[in-house]
């Protein structure tokens, strides 16, 4: 169960397969090596188990694999100063009626207000709003 928490975050089945594992091994102590055996595997398992959660949420175990790093940057402050109305650039794909587009060393997501441009057309940027561009063909 651990492993599922840690690795494959999101999903049951993992956590599932290891409690109905966990399930058969009683089980099979029961069936193999009588009642008495039977419930000493049931209480080592939980004990076993409850120790496990217990010592992973009490030796910060999950500190390790958690972010400690956060972004305070935006979409806006990377496009700003980069880009500026009326610079020309070319179109890197097809753009219908978004794609993408080099103007000098920026290569950007673009659209065009409805029209289709080829690949390899001119551009001019006609519009920069928030990480918008707004672009139109030269040719």
């Amino acid at each position: 169960m651990v492993i599922e928490i840690l690795f494959v975050p999101g999903t049951t089945l993992v956590g599932l397969l290891g409690f109905l594992l966990v399930l058969t091994g009683v089980a099979l102590s029961f069936n193999y090596f009588g009642q008495q055996i039977g419930w000493m595997t049931v209480a080592g398992s939980s004990v076993l188990s409850g120790l496990a959660v217990y010592w992973s949420f009490k030796s910060n175990l999950w500190t390790r694999f958690s972010l400690k790093s956060s972004m305070t940057g935006t979409a806006v402050e990377v496009m700003e100063g980069k880009l500026e109305i009326g610079q020309e650039g070319k179109a890197l794909s097809n753009l219908r009626p978004s794609g993408k587009a080099e103007f000098g060393n920026v290569i950007c997501e673009v659209k065009t207000r409805g029209g289709f441009v080829e690949a390899g057309s001119s551009l001019k940027v006609s519009e920069i709003s928030g990480i918008t561009v707004i672009v139109e063909s030269l040719t």
